[in-house]
C-alpha cells in the first residue's frame, strides 16, 4: 500500500515554510492553541483579507503560489486555496488542496467572455483535517465581493463541507459543481495552466486583463 503523501511540509506552491506565509498564520491564530478555532480564524483572514481577482497573469506561476497571493493581496480560487493550506500546515494542520469542474452563474459579462464559457475548470478549495477527519473549505470570495454582488458569503464550522453556495441571497442559481478532479499535496499548477490554455485561449493571449471584477459582479444575471 501506498504511504498517504506528506500534507504538513512545504511545497513548491503550498509553500508553507515561506516566511511571510509563517508570520502571516502565527499573527491570524495568535495565542489560540485548538486547531479547528486555529483552521477557522485562518479561514476567515483568507477569505476577506486577500481579495478575490480573476483578472491575472495565468502564465505567471506565482499566480498559483501561496506566499505570492500573500504578498499581492488578491488572488483567485486556486492560488487563495494554496494559501490557506500553507498557513494551515504552518501552524501543524495537516493540509491539502482539491479541484473541480463548475458551472458558474455570478460570472461579470467581461470574463465571460473573455473564457467564452460559464464553465471553469480547476476550480479549487482547500481540504483540512480537524478533529481527525478530512473537511472542505472554499475561501475564494471575499465578504466585500460578496455584499457588492448579493451573495451570502460562504461560512465555515470546520466540521462540514462548506463549498461555493448554489443559489444567491435572491434564490438565483449561482453554482453548479460538474466533475470532481480529486485532491492534491501540492498545487498542479503546469496541469492547470495547460488546460487554462486549451479552455480559455483568449484569456491567456492577453496577459493581465483590465477590469474591476467586484463592480462587474454586481448584479450579475
Amino acid at each position: 500500500m501506498d504511504a498517504e503523501p506528506d500534507y504538513l511540509s512545504s511545497g513548491d506552491y503550498i509553500d508553507s515554510a515561506h516566511p511571510a506565509v509563517i508570520e502571516f498564520a502565527r499573527e491570524t491564530v495568535g495565542g489560540e492553541r485548538d486547531p479547528l478555532k486555529q483552521a477557522l480564524a485562518l479561514y476567515l483572514a483568507v477569505r476577506d483579507r486577500i481579495a478575490y481577482e480573476p483578472y491575472l497573469d495565468y502564465t505567471d506561476m506565482g499566480t498559483y503560489r501561496a506566499s505570492d497571493v500573500l504578498a499581492l493581496g488578491r488572488g483567485f480560487c486556486v492560488g487563495k486555496a494554496a494559501l490557506l493550506a500553507a498557513a494551515a500546515r504552518a501552524v501543524g494542520i495537516p493540509a491539502r488542496t482539491g479541484y473541480a469542474d463548475v458551472q458558474n452563474h455570478i460570472t461579470s459579462k467581461r470574463l465571460q467572455d473573455l473564457v467564452q464559457t460559464n464553465i471553469f475548470y480547476w476550480h479549487s478549495y482547500t481540504d483540512l483535517k480537524l478533529e481527525g477527519r478530512w473537511v472542505k473549505a472554499t475561501p475564494a470570495f471575499d465578504a466585500a465581493l460578496c455584499e457588492r454582488a448579493g451573495l451570502v458569503p460562504l461560512e465555515f464550522d470546520g466540521r462540514t463541507d462548506s463549498l461555493f453556495q448554489p443559489f444567491d441571497a435572491l434564490g438565483r442559481k449561482r453554482m453548479e459543481y460538474l466533475a470532481q478532479r480529486g485532491t492534491y499535496a501540492d498545487v498542479p499548477a503546469d496541469e492547470i495552466l495547460a488546460s487554462f490554455r486549451r479552455h480559455y485561449p483568449a484569456l491567456i493571449a492577453v496577459g493581465i486583463p483590465e477590469g474591476d471584477f467586484a463592480a462587474e459582479a454586481h448584479g450579475a444575471e
